[in-house]
């Protein structure tokens, strides 16, 4: 009787703080706050209500029905259809990584420059193939490491997990009370004026949502603990609104705080990759406490960036390899080391992100451009995971007879359809926007239409791929 008392040990709360630390960082609010200025307090109050919190709530009743599968959104594929889509999902889920991984080493430089040089003059002045020479080896480093099984990177991550939430609320507390407390000027002008907090609706405006929708992803990985709620059909919705109302506080005071610093009609080029120590460096001097909070940050996002970078080359393999089904994959891909890691697994992801971190650097002109340009791809293709998640939910609405849960976001199974069409469609609306490139066409032809043609192919050859495998398999898979 105990032991399935302390099953269900989990509380509203318990699921809200766990959900913002998976989904939240510091890094997001400055990313958004790049492309659209002070009218992204709008934006995310919009994202919030008509995006998060049914995909939150989705995610919650995915969880409940298939509490077995381990909350794996390929499982729930395989669950409600069949192996061959389920294989689709895993790939997905790992492909949309390669990206991922190929920005970690460009942060972890970043971070190293303002820890050691005390300024973002790195990322301005040096060349991308120099740059991208040097992200290739430390990526390189990382997968060694990673082929080496070091767990130890685990609770490395853990700890850089807690340290950058805790940055992000000392960034929003200090930026929100310098102004009243050390008197310096406020940097954004007519922030009392409403209008300054009114999106326009345009073209340019539409290919920065892959952003915001980047940003508030990921809810997935809350799922397995559904079950653990206490009360589950009335504390995990509760959790998840009042977490969806934390990332909202959190997302409207960060941007607050940075139209306090950085003047929103004048956006440095710079910001999303030196914008976080540029604010804590003038937090730290309004406060005479000098470069201390870019130091603690520099440490946070090097350590954080580290661990993500391994952890990242290694589980979503692991996921795709364990979870799909083998003949979909070919029999060399599953072959393992003595230390249980999927060598060539582990090579092809080498080879995918190696290509990634240097081909780019051919087309595009200066390092900064690179840098935006890799973080912008990042938001068109790690969202098409979350797609998978729709498309299960949507299945789970027409088999509710068959698939019960302690926890129900929507009950009738129309209207349910018809919001897991509505975050389906947003989500592929949002990453197909996503493709137009952000920096001004007039200033660099030819680099606009190098950074459109890689965020079309880009995608689409990473598609390719996983349809490739298969093939594959059939061929040399003979037992």
């Amino acid at each position: 009787m105990s032991d399935a008392k302390n099953a269900k040990a989990f509380r509203w709360w318990n699921i809200a703080l766990l959900g913002f630390t998976t989904v939240w960082g510091l890094n997001n609010v400055i990313n958004n706050f790049a492309n659209q200025g002070l009218a992204v307090i709008t934006s995310w109050i919009l994202i919030m209500i008509l995006y998060f919190v049914p995909y939150t709530l989705m995610v919650g009743q995915l969880g409940s029905a298939f509490q077995e599968a381990g909350g794996g959104v390929s499982s729930w594929i395989r669950t409600l259809s069949n192996n061959k889509l389920a294989y689709f999902a895993a790939w997905t889920y790992w492909v949309v990584h390669v990206p991922y991984l190929a920005q970690k080493p460009q942060i972890i430089m970043v971070s190293l420059s303002w820890l050691f040089k005390g300024n973002g003059s790195f990322i301005k002045d040096s060349s991308p193939i120099i740059v991208q020479g040097l992200s290739l080896i430390i990526f390189l480093v990382f997968v060694w490491i990673a082929s080496k099984g070091a767990s130890t990177l685990n609770s490395i991550g853990s700890i850089a997990g807690i340290a950058m939430f805790t940055m992000s609320m000392l960034f929003i507390i200090l930026g929100v009370s310098a102004p009243f407390i050390t008197h310096v000027q406020i940097a954004t002008p007519n922030m009392t004026d409403i209008h300054t907090y009114i999106p326009k609706f345009d073209l340019q405006y539409f290919t920065t949502i892959s952003m915001l929708v980047f940003a508030v992803g990921g809810a997935e990985k809350i799922s397995p603990y559904v079950n653990k709620t206490k009360n589950a059909s009335r504390e995990f919705p509760l959790g998840m609104i009042i977490l969806a109302v934390m990332v909202a506080v959190s997302a409207v005071l960060g941007s607050f705080a940075i139209g306090m610093i950085v003047n929103s009609n004048h956006i440095p080029a710079d910001l999303m990759a030196n914008g976080a120590y540029q604010a804590f460096q003038f937090l730290g001097n309004s406060f005479h406490v000098g470069n201390l909070f870019v130091w603690a940050f520099a440490i946070t996002n090097t350590l954080a960036s580290a661990a993500a970078l391994a952890i990242s080359i290694d589980a979503p393999l692991r996921m795709l390899l364990g979870d799909a089904d083998k003949k979909y994959i070919p029999k060399a891909l599953l072959k393992k080391n003595k230390r249980g890691i999927a060598i060539n697994g582990y090579k092809m992801t080498a080879i995918l992100v190696s290509i990634l971190i240097i081909v780019p650097a051919l087309g595009i002109n200066g390092m900064n451009d690179l840098y935006n340009w890799l973080l912008n791809l990042n938001s068109i293709v790690m969202p098409m995971r979350y797609l998978w998640v729709f498309l299960a939910y949507m299945m789970l609405t027409k088999q509710l007879d068959k698939y019960k849960s302690d926890y129900m976001f929507v009950k009738n199974r129309y209207v349910g359809f018809g919001v897991g069409l509505w975050a389906f469609f947003l989500t592929a609306f949002a990453c197909i926007m996503g493709m137009v490139p952000k920096m001004n066409m007039s200033q660099d032809p030819s680099s606009w239409w190098f950074q459109l043609a890689l965020n079309i192919i880009t995608p689409l050859a990473l598609i390719l791929l996983g349809l490739i495998l298969p093939a594959i398999a059939k061929r040399t898979n003979v037992d």
